[in-house]
């Protein structure tokens, strides 16, 4: 029986280590590598070819949501399930349009990882009941603003704030205090929010910034 090879992406060691534990017990599953950030999990696709990737969201050096998008592009054999602890549309949007396959919460049963991998693998979407909630409200919403065009209106009140501060030259460790939230979440609204305005440098923000009048010269 060929079994289903899986890369397990996530900075923390202890998940990493109970996901695997868990996966021995399933049979058609196989661990074949871990990766404890987005950079070493694009590389570890490149080496490994792994069937499914498990990708933690919020990581060091490169992001689950990043690594994802690059996956897809290069890899596109390889299906990557977003597994994760947050379950709102800040966070199951983006990646599901980065090209995750699926979205399943770090609180869900063993029963149903194993269910994700597997349908995963026979190149089926897997979505957990409260992802699934989050994205069928996130077409009500686009269905009443269908004439709404304005990329600015699709963020979030959170990442406008971060918006506005990285424009006004903020630090990532300044903006997490002013917002009293980790660097690391941080990072992930800011990804996040660029990736909603097709934006994907500084300059090119502060510009955008202006034109919308979230600050002022």
């Amino acid at each position: 029986m060929k079994k289903i090879r899986v890369l397990i992406a996530d900075d923390h060691t202890l998940v990493r280590d109970g996901i695997q534990a868990l996966l021995a017990l399933v049979s058609d599953i196989e661990v074949v590598g871990e990766a404890a950030n987005g950079r070493e999990a694009l590389e570890k696709v490149q080496e490994l070819l792994p069937d499914v990737v498990l990708m933690d969201l919020s990581m060091p050096i490169m992001s689950g949501l990043e690594a994802t998008r690059r996956i897809r592009k290069e890899f596109p054999k390889t299906r990557v399930l977003a597994l994760t602890q947050y379950d709102d549309s800040e966070y199951v949007i983006p990646v599901i349009e980065a090209g995750a396959c699926g979205f399943i919460t770090k609180m869900m049963a063993f029963s149903e990882l194993a269910s994700a991998i597997q349908a995963a693998y026979r190149g089926e979407s897997y979505l957990s009941p409260s992802a699934a909630a989050v994205l069928i409200e996130e077409c009500q919403q686009k269905i009443g603003t269908e004439g709404d065009k304005d990329p600015y209106q699709q963020l979030t009140n959170r990442e406008r704030e971060v918006l506005k501060l990285v424009a006004e030259g903020h630090t990532a460790r300044e903006i997490a205090d002013m917002l009293v939230v980790s660097p690391k979440t941080v990072e992930w609204y800011k990804t996040s929010m660029m990736n909603k305005l097709n934006i994907h440098n500084k300059t090119d923000l502060i510009k955008f910034a202006i034109r919308k009048r979230v600050i002022t010269l």
